[in-house]
């Protein structure tokens, strides 16, 4: 069993001692990321849909630099502040699925890094 660290200067830096991706065989294990953009290093918190649209494209540079797609996701983890925004949520979050949707969990919690609204990470596999 090899550990690839998977790095993509499309996203943003770790803000912390941990990798944005570590890659082992056909699985990648992706870091949670929240709306950080990563040209200006600041979070992209408008309201809820440009924090998610800016964690999708961070997430999405990550898949691209292990040659994977969103299609390879098979699992996210939501970390969210404020589940009254659940729904809004949802009908965000399914418009960058095609079909087949990843597993999926979502958890309330009070605080997250920068006071981002959400965090996701995600597990991908490609054959």
């Amino acid at each position: 069993m090899t550990k690839k660290i998977i790095y993509s200067e499309k996203a943003p830096k770790a803000i912390g001692p941990y990798s944005q991706a570590v890659q082992i065989e056909n699985f990648l294990f992706l870091s949670g990321q929240i709306g950080l953009n990563p040209k200006t290093n600041k979070l992209e918190n408008k309201n809820l849909q440009s924090e998610l649209e800016q964690i999708m494209e961070n997430i999405t540079s990550i898949l691209n630099e292990a040659n994977m797609k969103i299609e390879n996701i098979i699992k996210t983890s939501v970390f969210m502040k404020d589940l009254s925004s659940f729904s809004d949520f949802n009908n965000i979050y399914k418009s960058f699925f095609k079909e087949k949707f990843p597993a999926r969990e979502t958890i309330e919690v009070s605080k997250l890094p920068m006071d981002a609204r959400i965090e996701i990470s995600i597990i991908a596999y490609k054959k």
